[in-house]
């Protein structure tokens, strides 16, 4: 694979020169850390093997990066919402191309979430990675996953000749879809179904079941219905069109045009659909006899309908993936524009980078040291939702979604932040900026509303999760505000203050009502959610420095490590204070360690998202990134109205 070169790190306000090593001066004890200069820096390569899962980077990433770097990738321009949806079908199926067998991806969420974080750093990737986890996620992994019935030919769908999607939501129940109203009736005459949208609120909202981009089948949660008894939601495969357009009883209406990604989103309706008996995806938590008796290992309707959608987890982490690929490209957009952008100077006649100025650099590297604790926490819940033992599950299931609540949030910030850094040049799409805000807009939405999931997981941790610092971390007797083991037992406290505040609010809440109570804690849990996340962050990234192996990008690490902490704790300094874990004295030096830390760092932001490891041929699309940024964008410009642009 090809690993960008390190750059000089430059003094503040000076564009580095690529020919040179990096310098560390502003590290305590490492000045003379200055790595031999290799055909590929040690330092970058190292720091882009801690990013990108290590012996599993060729084979978890490499072949998106390989897959975007493709021209078929590039920005197209004057592109209508239906040929910006049809595009991200051709891509759709450039992907596909690239398999050996659909199922593997489909089975592996290391695998599907790097196909996401890669796609969504793409002009449209937003499309393209809203249908691949349709398809790959939700469609095919909900096939392999309930094999409980009859084996099923899947060479269609894995082949696509036929595209899946996946129809939970309603018009009427979103983030509530355990009470949806479409009904699938056992039909005792038939063996088989009937499916149906009783009311217009069952109507399924926003999946793609258009005609665009060919024939389709679809899984549908709806209710099982077996002698007028509700048995719960399950899911039925259902066929949606041919080559001939819509099949007979389903009625497919577009949506208005949904910015950030380019897809056919619809809404379907059911009237009284006949289906086989094979439609029903069936499992231990759910079976039907030939004769119509129904089983399962799960008495509760709603555990069983969890189940059912069961790969929305899966879910969680691609829309996380594409969110931290997002925030990453967008900085080392912005970065870059940063140095190659020449403003008047304090002097007369003199000129001198954005990135001089502390203003500018601070907040993209306030955003750097938040986008690297963000991969690290992704690769530590991927890992841990693909290993996970069934006693695990629900452990895991809570940090995958605590993760997504954080990574997703933090994405709007970065991508809005980089945007707004690259000045009016960042509202062109051709600039690579404009459209990450919109598609994050809607990985927070997607597989779950983050302030939902979050509130579920705040529920479930009031009571049943031990929070708080670390045994030991910390060197005895050391309090030192850079020393990174202290700063993450200070947020271990944090997280602690918060989950006994919540819980002295729910004791206190009214009695005999469950919602009054609920209200009351409810801020303060989440909260508390809140720091755990920003906790398992912070764990994730000094694990990351831990396995470190050239001592310049572990001092870097450590260092913007060391900021990540610094930032997360400063609304909490006034709490910590309080309860005796920081003195006054402290708390008064915390912007001054902060600032000193940013100082540091400043002349290493070139370094830091040169690890990101972004393909050349994408880079050099965006003319906002490029050191002729000017004559690019001035060249993309016709001489008349009249004349089309292509990009």
């Amino acid at each position: 694979m090809t690993v960008l070169t390190i750059t000089q790190a430059s003094p503040v306000g000076v564009v580095p020169d690529r020919h040179e090593p990096p310098s560390l001066s502003g590290f305590p004890g490492v000045e003379n850390l200055v790595p031999a200069l290799t055909e590929q820096s040690h330092t970058v390569a190292d720091l882009i093997r801690l990013l990108f899962d290590g012996g599993d980077q060729d084979r978890v990433h490499r072949p998106w990066r390989e897959l975007i770097s493709d021209e078929s990738f590039r920005h197209r321009d004057g592109l209508s919402p239906a040929e910006q949806a049809a595009l991200s079908y051709e891509r759709l199926r450039a992907v596909n191309d690239r398999l050996r067998r659909a199922e593997d991806l489909a089975r592996d969420p290391q695998l599907l979430a790097g196909l996401h974080e890669w796609a969504a750093i793409v002009h449209g990737g937003g499309g393209l990675c809203t249908l691949a986890s349709i398809h790959y996620n939700l469609f095919l992994g909900s096939l392999l996953d309930h094999e409980g019935g009859s084996p099923r030919d899947l060479t269609e769908f894995t082949a696509l000749q036929r595209t899946g999607t996946f129809l939970c939501t309603e018009l009427a129940h979103g983030n509530d879809a355990c009470a949806l109203q479409t009904t699938a009736e056992f039909d005792r005459s038939t063996g088989g179904f009937v499916l149906h949208t009783p009311h217009p609120g069952a109507q399924k909202f926003m999946p793609n079941t258009s005609l665009t981009g060919g024939p389709k089948s679809a899984v549908v949660a709806a209710r099982l219905l077996v002698d007028g008894e509700d048995q719960g939601v399950f899911l039925f495969l259902t066929p949606l069109s041919d080559a001939q357009g819509t099949l007979p009883g389903i009625r497919v209406r577009r949506l208005p045009y949904r910015a950030g990604a380019p897809v056919d989103h619809c809404l379907t309706a059911f009237d009284r659909v006949v289906l086989p008996r094979s439609a029903l995806l069936e499992a231990e938590h759910g079976h039907l006899t030939g004769d119509g008796e129904f089983s399962s290992s799960l008495g509760n309707r709603r555990k069983r309908f969890l189940l059912s959608i069961g790969r929305v987890t899966t879910g969680k982490l691609c829309m996380s993936g594409a969110a931290v690929g997002a925030s990453r490209a967008a900085l080392a957009i912005a970065v870059r524009y940063a140095q190659h952008r020449r403003i008047s100077g304090p002097r007369a006649g003199e000129q001198v980078p954005l990135h001089a100025h502390r203003t500018h650099h601070s907040r993209l590297l306030h955003g750097l040291a938040t986008a690297y604790a963000m991969t690290f926490l992704h690769r530590s819940v991927t890992a841990r939702w693909a290993g996970h033992a069934p006693e695990e599950r629900a452990e895991a299931e809570r940090l995958v979604a605590i993760a997504k609540g954080w990574i997703t949030w933090q994405a709007r910030n970065i991508t809005i932040e980089a945007r707004e850094r690259c000045g009016a040049h960042g509202l062109f799409s051709v600039n690579g900026l404009a459209d990450f805000p919109q598609y994050t807009e809607g990985t927070i939405t997607a597989e779950g509303d983050n302030l939902v999931i979050w509130g579920k997981a705040a529920a479930e941790m009031l009571f049943g999760h031990c929070g708080g610092p670390s045994t030991g971390a910390a060197v005895p007797g050391r309090h030192d505000l850079t020393d990174t083991a202290f700063l993450r037992e200070l947020l271990g406290h944090a997280e602690s203050l918060w989950q006994a505040r919540a819980r002295k609010e729910l004791r206190n809440g009214p009695a005999g009502d469950p919602l009054g109570r609920w209200n009351a804690a409810s801020s303060s849990a989440l909260r508390m959610v809140e720091a755990h996340a920003r906790l398992q962050a912070a764990d994730a990234f000094l694990g990351a420095v831990a396995q470190a192996t050239d001592p310049t990008a572990r001092a870097l690490l450590e260092q913007l490590c060391r900021l990540f902490l610094l930032a997360q704790l400063g609304e909490y300094s006034g709490d910590l204070l309080a309860a005796g874990h920081l003195t006054a004295s402290q708390v008064q030096a915390l912007p001054g360690v902060l600032e000193d830390t940013v100082e540091a760092l400043a002349p290493q932001m070139t370094t830091l998202v040169d690890a990101f490891d972004l393909p050349d041929e994408f880079l050099a699309s965006i003319p906002l990134a490029g050191p002729s940024h000017l004559d690019e964008f001035d060249r993309l410009i016709p001489e008349s109205d009249d004349e089309a642009v292509t990009v």
